[in-house]
């Protein structure tokens, strides 16, 4: 029997990728359809009642007419959208967590919702490393000064330089995929590397206090819960050295970003380097554009063709099981993992 499926791909994780993927993992035959999201050209945000997906509901509904499958990565997944697809059998996003899609909706409607873990944990690792290593040896603001004509040769004195991850103790707050990633490419370097994490048992697990007292670098690798919302605010930044650097590469409700502005401005802190941020994109005026020392790229640290391609094959693989009739490998809403 041929299975109706849409892929509603994006700019970067493109409907091409997810239809190979499904070509090459799924048996039998799939009648494909598509949609393209705007995203990331334009950003997303809100949608009825999820986060982080691209507004387009009335689009979404019109391709979903006779669809069993979807594969998507910012497909907004809500009730709205769940009412009016009642042959959507399994909607696959294919992200690290499938935030734009209402699973306790999509559980009363008997629709499997599946995710894409690990899928960027490279990627991630390596723009942390990169963002350490830029705000600890200042690197965009010296080519900065180069790109205008100013030699700084000031910047060699002694007060301006940073630390070396050689020797120095790292804290990494989350230990999954990218934390430990991170922290084998750190051992290379040289570094001793703490680790926060309550569900995890590491060497080198210590409590938040003392990861913060006695860490030279603090990386954030925590997902977004409500236990870890404004987990790192004035206080756990006063905890930590003079002379720190503070990175933040997962989500930005893990940090009190007027407190990180206040620790730069002060001198508190050496550097900070971010990746995501409490509103993005960043609105004009915020204190985030004129704090000294911040470097800052937008949310992207997960981008490269690899992540987007394993994102494709890890969907399309929980799509072959479901036509196979075999549990699903990641299904967010467990009851319905088994056909």
């Amino acid at each position: 029997m041929t299975i109706r499926v849409l892929a509603a791909g994006d700019h970067f994780v493109q409907n091409r990728l997810l239809i190979d993927a499904l070509k090459r993992e799924v048996p039998g035959d799939l009648d494909i359809s598509e949609l393209t999201l705007p995203w990331p050209v334009v950003p997303f945000g809100p949608v009825g009642e999820v986060n982080e997906a691209s507004d387009v509901e009335d689009e979404l509904i019109e391709a979903l007419r006779g669809v069993e499958v979807c594969v998507t990565q910012m497909a907004p997944l809500t009730r709205r959208v769940l009412d009016a697809s009642p042959g959507l059998r399994l909607f696959c996003v294919s992200r690290g967590g499938p935030v734009n899609a209402n699973l306790e909706a999509a559980t009363e409607a008997g629709v499997a919702v599946t995710f894409a873990p690990g899928r960027n944990a490279v990627a991630t690792a390596e723009h942390t490393l990169a963002m350490l290593l830029a705000a600890t040896r200042r690197i965009p603001q010296t080519h900065a000064d180069l790109a205008g004509g100013v030699w700084r040769g000031d910047y060699y004195r002694y007060d301006k330089v940073g630390p070396e991850l050689d020797g120095s103790t790292v804290g990494l707050v989350g230990y999954g995929a990218i934390g430990r990633r991170v922290s084998r490419m750190l051992a290379g370097f040289g570094a001793e590397v703490l680790v926060h994490d309550p569900y995890v048992d590491v060497p080198g697990k210590v409590e938040l206090e003392e990861l913060l007292s006695r860490s030279r670098f603090v990386s954030l690798h925590a997902r977004a819960t409500p236990e870890t919302t404004g987990m790192i605010g004035a206080a756990q930044i006063a905890a930590m050295p003079a002379g720190s650097v503070l990175v933040n590469c997962a989500r930005g409700v893990l940090l009190d970003y007027d407190a990180l502005c206040d620790a730069l401005d002060s001198g508190h802190l050496f550097g900070a380097a971010m990746d995501v941020f409490p509103e993005e994109p960043i609105p004009a005026g915020s204190r985030l554009l004129t704090t000294p020392n911040l470097i800052m790229t937008p949310h992207l640290a997960g981008a490269s063709k690899e992540t987007a391609v394993k994102a494709a094959r890890i969907v399309a693989a929980d799509v072959a099981r479901y036509v196979r009739g075999e549990p699903l490998a990641h299904c967010a809403n467990p009851s319905l993992a088994s056909s």
